[in-house]
């Protein structure tokens, strides 16, 4: 067993453990954040069993599942959207989008999709811990702005809700944070919501007691 095959395992344990605790009903997800990595991680990874991999920019993940076409992987874009990226992440056409983090956003993916009579699947990113090196909306108007965007933007397939916890070392903080995300996700599982995406390397198994369904790890994959 190789140093893959053991982190994979570890991690794959601690999200089992912290899973059935809070609800065995629950299926969570890994996207395995492949930024910092190689192609031949990502394949040793694929080999183990992983399958979802998330990029934060644009030209990494079209670089990547180009030379990686030959795999039947599932790609994730999870980095914050510059609109002048928008019709190159199209082109890519991402299983899902997880930083979809305002109206005006949302709007512009439309716009593009529409043009190129593409639908894609999105998360509304909420900014729960309210930090302003965060994107993403506020909690107060995420209901609102998640209705306004499933009414008005016909080429976006909305599918929930993504947050990053609070930067902070105090674990009720983050706890806080993330139990607002979920919150607001509950409040829209009767609009179709399905996926609650928070959870990384640090704070994963806290994400899923407050009820991720989706955790984005990196460092703790490929250590």
């Amino acid at each position: 067993m190789d140093r893959f095959e053991k982190n994979f395992d570890s991690v794959w344990q601690r999200v089992e453990k912290a899973r059935v605790k809070t609800n065995e009903h629950t299926v969570v997800k890994i996207v395995a954040v492949s930024k910092y990595v190689t192609d031949n991680e990502i394949k040793r990874l694929y080999s183990i069993g992983q399958r979802a991999f998330g990029e934060n920019k644009v030209q990494d993940l079209k670089e990547k599942s180009k030379k990686l076409e030959d795999l039947p992987l599932e790609w994730h874009f999870i980095g914050r959207l510059q609109k002048n990226k928008i019709n190159h992440l199209l082109d890519i056409s991402p299983v899902l989008i997880h930083s979809c983090d305002s109206l005006e956003l949302a709007k512009e993916i439309d716009k593009r999709a529409k043009i190129k009579n593409k639908k894609l699947d999105i998360l509304l990113q909420i900014n729960s811990a309210k930090e302003e090196s965060k994107a993403g909306v506020l909690p107060e108007i995420a209901k609102d702005t998640y209705l306004q965007i499933e009414q008005e933007c016909k080429n976006l397939n909305l599918k929930g809700v993504m947050s990053i916890g609070a930067h902070s070392d105090n674990k009720q903080e983050i706890q806080k944070s993330f139990e607002t995300t979920y919150k607001i996700f509950e409040d829209l599982q009767k609009n179709g919501a399905k996926i609650c995406s928070m959870g990384m390397s640090g704070d994963f198994e806290l994400a899923i007691k407050c009820g991720s369904n989706m955790l984005r790890l990196g460092s703790i994959l490929f250590k």
